[in-house]
């Protein structure tokens, strides 16, 4: 586990697969969209972006030509920063639709391990989901990142680090706060920390009005911190966000008053014992 001393990954969800421009007119959907976002995001201190990627009316894909020009549109902007994909998708979305941008060797991406209401929707991730994918993102050497949405996925994710399928070092975002899952409360973090097992690395993404509590408590604890659109809309009550940038910008001034350094992209790379990048 990580001292509370220790450097800072931000990593910044700057679009996802539901909110929409109509909630937050910032929301990037296009690739120069994302693209500029990202960099906003890496010059407030993020050093891993969250990456779903939308149509041009908006709606949600896995589409693995759309990741593939959003990719390159971030790179080409911001060489250092890491790119996580998601395999989470939107609901509904089948396996082999959830698994395409794997398919373009990314260093990183999302493993959601469990089922779970979703407002008024079901995320389902059966088993053989969960472990289809985990072994399509093993099969291409790509680390993974566990989204756990309720205690039942940590439980998950440890049966398959025990039949080989998420190797050493296990890395766990506890997603708090989504409505129909775990709340975004510290006593609710705290439980889900002890279920770690040594070696383990932590973060935590609090949805609306706990991601900027959580993301305090997580920084105090030694745990990293995920911010962003897709997770909450805004800056403040009320506020919206000007970007995903400014959430960001908050969280890392939450770890300037804790005395919390901030990782560099070297620094992030090696917590998160990620391999180099290809390409």
């Amino acid at each position: 586990m990580s001292e509370p001393s220790a450097p800072l990954i931000l990593t910044a969800a700057i679009c996802g697969a539901e909110v929409t421009k109509a909630q937050n007119p910032s929301v990037p959907y296009t690739a120069p969209e994302l693209a500029d976002e990202a960099a906003r995001c890496f010059a407030e201190g993020a050093r891993v972006i969250h990456l779903h990627v939308r149509r041009p009316d908006g709606s949600p894909t896995q589409d693995r030509e759309t990741f593939r020009a959003a990719i390159e549109a971030i790179r080409d902007r911001v060489p250092e920063v890491i790119v996580q994909v998601s395999t989470g998708g939107a609901v509904g979305m089948s396996v082999d639709e959830r698994t395409q941008p794997l398919d373009l060797d990314p260093e990183f991406c999302t493993l959601s391990t469990g089922t779970c209401n979703f407002g008024d929707e079901v995320f389902s991730n059966p088993f053989p989901l969960i472990e289809a994918i985990a072994t399509k993102a093993r099969s291409r050497g790509v680390r993974m990142e566990v989204e756990a949405f309720d205690a039942g996925f940590v439980d998950n994710a440890l049966l398959l680090h025990r039949r080989g399928l998420l190797p050493d070092p296990l890395h766990i975002d506890f997603v708090l706060g989504v409505p129909g899952a775990m709340i975004g409360t510290e006593d609710r973090l705290d439980f889900l920390r002890s279920t770690l097992p040594d070696g383990a690395t932590w973060m935590v993404a609090g949805v609306g009005r706990y991601e900027l509590p959580l993301a305090r408590a997580a920084i105090a604890r030694g745990g990293h911190v995920r911010v962003g659109l897709e997770d909450n809309l805004f800056v403040s009550k009320g506020v919206l966000a000007k970007g995903s940038w400014e959430l960001v910008r908050a969280a890392a001034d939450l770890a300037r008053e804790a005395g919390r350094p901030l990782a560099t992209p070297e620094e992030a790379r090696r917590i998160l014992s990620l391999r180099p990048r290809r390409g």
